[in-house]
């Protein structure tokens, strides 16, 4: 019982100046009662301060509260490393990075987790190629958010006569994670937690690094009682449990309220299919099912952030679900994300396995993938993608440089622009009734995430996919192979660009079935 404490001692014990690695992502994971704590001793004590945080994930997925916000005070953070932002979900950070207060750094989620698990070993650092050519690359912008970022923790290496960038491994002073049970030596199970996340590794970071490790838990069970198959993190990585009776799997929307978790979630139990309806028929399904005429059966598929995630759902009114595996960057393998109902990205209903993003994103480098679909931020004229920032709003590229990484077929879905498009689907094809006041295809995008020069280099087959035109990326760059029925490439299309469009000499409609009512009869 001696490692038992409350979430305010826990605070107590992080000093001035400490590095601290914070699990989860979203609602998954967060250690809510133990960032809580921290953030009320600063504000009631003004300690501790000058942090550096080191988060593989997003923690925090309430407005203005929770998660990194917790940490988005002067004084009190000097420095994030981190794989992503969000401004919807941590507007103070990212105020503190446009008003120069906080050094920020960008580093893939995939690279974070191998980082880790370099410095739990004692390990150098890493060497990765994901990343190259993009803003993560240091010749580029080296993952830097504001001109106080001077530091960035990577650089150029050459290693038998190939370029990698090499992030040296870092000390960690304190791991926050969080699990469902703790036994009283510290053993950790997350039978009600929908994903792992790589918690083992931040924890193991810190012990390595001679620092300490505090866990949240929703409940206490005696020594020895816990089920060894569903340990998760060792005892002796383990130094202070705080126990919160009240944490939730997720938000609490998703959760049974009577039980503070969904078993659906958290692979405990399967849930019907039938409860999924079919999609309505908007921009959204015609991109989606243009996207699935690109698998093919047996494909092992990454669906990434934004609107391909309901890819699955396509596949499921198609009837071909069981023909492609669905995976996430999370670690799932199979189903439907729950985004199915409304929730969140990182868990599924009936996956067939739920894997540690370590194994993960190792699985991702090793070329484990067949193809991947992600999102549409900007395109550009020589078919480089940014989803990682927008002004002064940084997303950061999350998975997104390990997934694209040594993948062979790469898919980018998106509208043809935002903000107020409205269509008119009336079975055959497409017509635009009000154009999006924010065009996706720009000359040049804002940041490189994907740089499509060194894409073609590899021989990657690489698909951009709208409601109303596909293109692919060729010699020539950008450049237009399907347009929709019902579609003018001169008025609906290159009118809203600011560059010379390619076309195909051997340009196609796209399937008229995208466009009914009807399954497609789809056929992989």
């Amino acid at each position: 019982m001696h490692k038992v404490v409350t979430a305010g001692k826990a605070a107590q014990g992080i000093a001035d100046g400490a590095t601290i690695a914070i699990g989860g992502t979203g609602p998954v994971l967060e250690p809510d009662l133990v960032l809580a704590a921290i953030e009320r001793r600063f504000l009631e004590q003004g300690l501790p301060r000058d942090l550096s945080l080191f988060c593989p994930m997003l923690p925090g997925d309430r407005p203005g509260e929770g998660g990194l916000n917790c940490f988005a005070h002067e004084g009190m953070t000097a420095k994030v490393i981190g794989a992503s932002f969000s401004a919807k979900r941590h507007p103070a950070l990212l105020k503190l990075f446009r008003e120069e207060k906080v050094e920020g750094y960008m580093l893939g989620m995939g690279t974070a987790i191998q980082l880790l698990t370099a410095i739990g070993a004692r390990k150098p650092g890493v060497f990765t190629k994901a990343g190259l050519g993009s803003f993560l690359d240091p010749r580029l912008e080296g993952g830097c958010v504001n001109r106080r970022s001077t530091r960035p923790p990577v650089r150029v290496e050459r290693l038998d006569g190939q370029e990698y960038l090499y992030y040296p491994a870092l000390a960690i002073d304190v791991a926050i994670i969080r699990a469902t049970t703790a036994d009283e030596n510290g053993y950790l199970s997350m039978e009600e937690e929908p994903n792992t996340l790589g918690m083992a590794e931040l924890a193991l970071a810190a012990k390595a690094s001679g620092g300490m490790v505090i866990a949240q838990v929703k409940r206490l069970a005696r020594a020895g009682s816990l089920d060894p198959r569903l340990v998760k993190v060792p005892g002796p990585l383990v130094d202070q449990i705080v126990v919160h009776p009240e944490q939730t799997q997720l938000s609490r929307q998703m959760a049974d309220p009577a039980q503070g978790w969904n078993p659906f979630l958290a692979g405990a139990l399967k849930t019907p299919y039938e409860q999924f309806p079919a999609m309505e028929l908007d921009a959204q399904k015609l991109i989606l099912r243009r996207a699935a005429l690109e698998l093919r059966a047996g494909d092992v598929v990454n669906l990434g952030a934004g609107v391909a995630t309901h890819l699955p759902r396509i596949a499921l009114e198609e009837g071909i679900l069981d023909q492609v595996i669905f995976t996430n960057e999370h670690g799932v393998f199979g189903g439907l994300m729950a985004t199915a109902s409304g929730g969140s990205f990182v868990p599924a209903y009936n996956a067939d396995a739920i894997m540690d993003s370590s194994f993960q994103f190792n699985y991702y480098d090793g070329g484990g993938l067949d193809i991947t679909f992600l999102g549409i931020g900007q395109l550009d004229a020589a078919g480089n993608i940014n989803v990682s920032k927008f002004g002064n709003e940084w997303n950061g590229s999350g998975g997104f440089n390990n997934i694209v990484e040594r993948t062979p077929r790469l898919v980018f879905c998106g509208t043809f622009s935002s903000g107020g498009l409205r269509l008119d689907i009336d079975g055959e094809g497409v017509r635009v009734l009000q154009e999006g006041r924010f065009g996706k295809l720009v000359p040049a995008v804002e940041q490189i995430t994907l740089n499509a020069a060194r894409a073609l280099d590899k021989g990657q087959a690489v698909t951009y996919i709208t409601e109303r035109a596909v293109f692919a990326l060729t010699g020539a760059g950008l450049t237009l192979i399907e347009v929709a029925p019902g579609i003018d490439v001169d008025r609906d299309i290159r009118a809203h660009l600011g560059f010379e469009l390619a076309v195909s000499d051997e340009l196609a409609r796209m399937d008229s079935r995208i466009y009914r009512t009807a399954r497609m009869g789809l056929v992989v």
